[in-house]
């Protein structure tokens, strides 16, 4: 296999561009949760853009910007939904938007860079889960691999991966314009990680 691993790149980089590609994904899948508290009402997606928007500032001038991880931590939690008690497929996607940030917010408490590599790994995980779920049904289980390996939304979710990394190895630093920059990309790209339009939730 010639694509280089999405994992081993994201060690590779330096702590504060690990955060910020954290951020990043993160960022793609709160749509989910967005679409998902739209259909239900459940939840609430305001925490969790909060502790997003929060974690931007820090990253972005951590000496004169206090966050407390924790505290946003539990307010993550508090509004993670289940699989019980909800009968649909968006349930999945959105409780992955929440693993996702609470796991991010663990690795800054725990200054752990292990949790930042795992940000990217609920995100693929998830793509995976949401093809399985939607198309994977009727498929023969010797063929799901090949399914979930070739769809283009796992291709895709690859691409954008191995682009931002690329982006960041290319940054000497984050400083506040490199911080902006990415987080236009989230709304340049248009699309959360499981192809979700941003603006799905209005």
């Amino acid at each position: 296999m010639t694509r280089r691993n999405t994992f081993q790149q994201i060690r590779e980089l330096a702590w504060e561009h690990q955060v910020v590609l954290a951020l990043y994904l993160c960022e793609r899948m709160l749509p989910n949760y967005q679409l998902f508290h739209h259909l239900t009402g459940f939840g609430d997606p305001k925490p969790l853009q909060s502790a997003l928007n929060a974690c931007w500032d820090w990253i972005a001038a951590p000496r004169a910007c206090k966050v407390n991880f924790s505290r946003w931590q539990e307010k993550v939690d508090d509004v993670t939904p289940s699989e019980h008690g909800h009968d649909m497929l968006g349930v999945y996607p959105a409780m992955d938007a929440c693993t996702a940030l609470s796991t991010l917010l663990q690795g800054l408490m725990d200054n752990n860079a292990n949790a930042l590599v795992d940000v990217a790994k609920v995100s693929q995980a998830s793509v995976a889960k949401f093809i399985e779920l939607t198309e994977g049904e009727h498929i023969d289980a010797e063929q799901l691999p090949q399914l979930l390996r070739e769809h283009e939304l796992t291709q895709y979710e690859i691409d954008i991966q191995l682009a931002i990394i690329d982006f960041l190895a290319s940054q000497p630093q984050i400083s506040q314009p490199v911080v902006s920059m990415v987080r236009q990309m989230v709304t340049d790209e248009g699309v959360s990680n499981v192809g979700l339009a941003l603006d799905a939730e209005e």
